[in-house]
């Protein structure tokens, strides 16, 4: 068989599995101005992260809120991504790792399509892009679970060949 003839196989797509937005900030009042942002930019609600460990040079306290989080999955994952990566002109290589990509946006007045809000004043966020290939679930399943094989993994070389081809980025 011919290579151009054999058909490419489903199973080894790549495809995004999740988009995460996060923000943090110790401080209260700042705390909701990034929920208002996360949840404008989003579309989505976004959830509190609390604090997990006591600081107390900063002020953080167990179970205190100290930032906040969005995940967005499917198409609309894939909608948020092209608009964020808008205002990227380009991303480092060791940004990206197998099957994971994060970045942050210093100001999100930086993404074309986002306009200021004075609310809102300006904040930044983080970025986080999960991929993963049909038959992942496997792992995460309750019944009969197993693992992914080497084969079937996605290395940073297929994580990085990935957003070029699907999103034109420039690799630094």
């Amino acid at each position: 068989m011919n290579k151009k003839n054999k058909k490419e196989n489903n199973l080894r797509k790549i495809r995004i599995k999740s988009v995460t937005l996060h923000c943090s900030t110790a401080d209260q009042p700042q705390l909701e101005k990034a929920i208002k942002l996360l949840e404008f930019i989003s579309k989505a609600k976004p959830v509190k992260t609390l604090a997990k460990k006591r600081i107390p040079a900063w002020n953080i306290r167990p179970k205190l809120p100290i930032g906040c989080k969005v995940t967005v999955r499917k198409q609309k994952a894939v909608e948020l991504l092209k608009m964020i990566l808008l205002g990227v002109s380009e991303i480092n290589e060791k940004q990206f790792n197998p099957s994971f990509l994060s970045f942050g946006i210093k100001e999100y007045i930086e993404i074309p399509n986002i306009p200021y809000q004075r609310e809102i004043g300006i904040i930044g966020f983080e970025v986080m892009v999960a991929l993963e290939r049909p038959g992942f679930r496997i792992e995460k399943r309750k019944r009969t679970r197993s693992k992914i094989g080497l084969a079937h993994r996605i290395t940073k070389a297929e994580t990085i060949e990935f957003f070029k081809k699907n999103f034109n980025i420039k690799i630094a």
